[in-house]
């Protein structure tokens, strides 16, 4: 029986089958399944187009197009070549840590494109973190805790998610070219010649977007001098800082030619220079600023109006009212910290050392405000301490109306003695929606008589859907806040009163467009022409509408250019003249690698204090 079973043995490696031709290769594994074939390429396309997204991705939204992404970043070549050099395990540590680091400079890109649409400045990664709990409270006010701590999580969640998932797309990168060494390494060779050729010659895929890139190169290079000049900013103000022609003034040589005056400082929110000469902005606002000149001048008023420059753009008022009361440029917040936490002289301090009462004006305040104590106010009345019965209008907790009807009752009633109030008025603050309408002044009352507007306004979401209603809705509430004020000073000015208005900022770039300046309008109004008299020489325009060719002063020369005005004799050395023409931060004005939204209200601290 055994001779009759016929046991067929396989072939052995390299001996021909009976059923195949000598000449004929052993089969070799089999091929993998189409399905699966197609899903690994896949997977290595779309690992290719992550990793030179995040190398090549801009840091502006105006920069964001196919051009930008149709370029040959260095730093891969140089991964290419790091995975053909090193050992196996020492480039796959190489690359999973270069990638991580290529991962975090995009995320900072993507950061620098939201504060460059609003800011319209790069995130500075040593001054900029207060800004994320301004950002958390703006969204807090407009969508609630539960919609802000839902938008917090899916930012850290989308931060974390580029980070591993640009390190494993590398990884599977570097373990395709360790397998083909020899294509990788002719390929690696041509695309240096391309990229070194593009270099030399100046190639663009288009203006400014250089073929041969180097986005995350420049970035990190850009990061590091960004964190130095932070760091050394401190000791570069705290210079600044120590000259100031005015601390030792006595009190009877301050402000003299405003002796007996009620002067008002009122900052309106994102007033700036388009709100006046924009195409799309100006009509509005112009025709509310002349029939507001003519207004005035029918009850005994006079106007001089002129431009200052911000430190600020798009959002962090808190800059600009310390920047004008304190004579420094203060433009970041580490400036901000130790201005406010030093003795400098303020405006608003001279005013009290006069004998003025000075009280600050707050409806954007909704807590414990100890910067306060830094500008020497008797009082500080904010949100709470006003008596509004009233809704809030999106971020505005406090329409502006009600504002100066309360500053008249609690402060400005007839028999009052001396004032300076500083006044923040924030119904132009963004989203500019919903919006309050004027009412008679007697109408005010408590403020429930604005209960019915926001829900019969455009609501937040609706409006900035369409950047055309986004634009005329902030018109409108620039014009609303103008003519408050204007009617106020109507109203209840007499002899005596001095207003000073001004703008704390542009609004964001969703308004202005990405190349407006950062000017913005002030004005001095008032009913004695010895008033206006005294800043003849300032070379201003007549009227509230500043010309286009009237004169541009940085906003922290105003604070010794009022003083010396309104004094009995000029310093002999002013502040302004021993500090550099510009000194805004280098951390602030990084280069691009190829701006609240910053809420604009006066950040606290966790010092309480206890507002009167």
């Amino acid at each position: 029986m055994a001779e009759d079973v016929a046991v067929e043995a396989p072939p052995t490696q390299g001996r021909p089958s009976p059923d195949r031709p000598p000449d004929e290769p052993a089969p070799g594994p089999p091929p993998p399944a189409r399905p699966r074939r197609l899903l690994t390429r896949g997977l290595d396309g779309a690992a290719l187009v992550l990793v030179l997204a995040v190398l090549l991705a801009p840091d502006r939204f105006r920069d964001l197009s196919v051009t930008a992404f149709l370029r040959l970043p260095v730093e891969a070549l140089a991964g290419v070549g790091l995975v053909l050099a090193l050992p196996r395990r020492w480039a796959r540590v190489t690359i999973a840590l270069g990638a991580a680091a290529a991962a975090v400079l995009a995320v900072g890109r993507a950061v620098d494109m939201g504060f460059d649409d609003v800011l319209r400045r790069p995130f500075d990664p040593v001054l900029d973190w207060p800004f994320v709990a301004d950002a958390v409270e703006f969204l807090r006010a407009e969508v609630g805790p539960a919609g802000a701590l839902g938008a917090v999580a899916v930012a850290v969640l989308a931060a974390a998610a580029i980070v591993a998932l640009t390190t494993l797309a590398t990884l599977r990168l570097a373990g395709m070219v360790a397998r083909h060494r020899r294509p990788a390494a002719r390929a690696l060779a041509a695309a240096s010649a391309v990229w070194i050729a593009a270099a030399l010659l100046g190639l663009d895929t288009a203006p400014g977007e250089p073929f041969a890139a180097r986005s995350a190169v420049g970035d990190a290079g850009a990061r590091e001098q960004q964190v130095v000049a932070g760091l050394r900013d401190r000791a570069a103000f705290a210079r600044e800082a120590r000259a100031d022609a005015f601390r030792d003034t006595p009190p009877a040589g301050l402000l003299t030619g405003l002796r007996g005056k009620t002067v008002i400082l009122a900052f309106v929110e994102s007033y700036g220079r388009s709100a006046v000469q924009d195409p799309a902005l100006a009509p509005q606002v112009d025709a509310a600023l002349d029939a507001g000149t003519a207004g005035l001048r029918a009850a005994g008023f006079a106007a001089r109006s002129g431009w200052l420059t911000s430190p600020t753009f798009g959002g962090g008022s808190w800059f600009a009212h310390s920047t004008l009361l304190s004579g420094l440029w203060v433009d970041n917040q580490q400036r901000y910290r130790t201005v406010v936490a030093s003795d400098r002289f303020t405006l608003t301090g001279a005013f009290a050392k006069a004998g003025w009462r000075t009280v600050g004006w707050e409806p954007g305040v909704i807590r414990a405000w100890p910067e306060g104590a830094f500008y020497h106010y008797d009082q500080v009345v904010d949100s709470r301490s006003m008596g509004y019965r009233g809704p809030a209008f999106s971020w505005a907790p406090v329409p502006d109306q009600y504002t100066l009807a309360a500053l008249q009752r609690l402060e400005l009633a007839p028999g009052h003695v001396p004032v300076m109030a500083e006044v923040t008025l924030v119904s132009s603050h963004a989203p500019w929606a919903p919006l309050p309408a004027e009412v008679p002044w007697e109408a005010v009352g408590d403020g429930s008589v604005f209960d019915p507007m926001p829900a019969a306004g455009d609501q937040p979401g609706a409006l900035w859907a369409d950047p055309a209603k986004v634009k005329a809705a902030y018109a409108q509430s620039v014009t609303y806040s103008l003519q408050a004020l204007i009617s106020f000073v109507e109203r209840y000015g007499d002899d005596d009163t001095v207003l000073v208005l001004l703008g704390d900022h542009q609004p964001a770039q969703i308004v202005t467009g990405p190349d407006a300046s950062r000017d913005v309008p002030v004005t001095v109004v008032a009913h004695d022409p010895a008033v206006l008299d005294r800043i003849s020489g300032w070379g201003w325009s007549d009227g509230l509408r500043p010309a286009p060719n009237a004169p541009v002063w940085r906003m922290d020369a105003f604070r010794d250019r009022f003083l010396a005005a309104y004094g009995p004799v000029a310093p002999t050395a002013s502040s302004t003249t021993s500090r550099p023409k510009d000194h805004a931060s280098a951390a602030s004005a990084r280069p691009t690698a190829g701006p609240e939204t910053a809420t604009g209200r006066i950040p606290a601290t966790a010092t309480a204090r206890t507002i009167p």
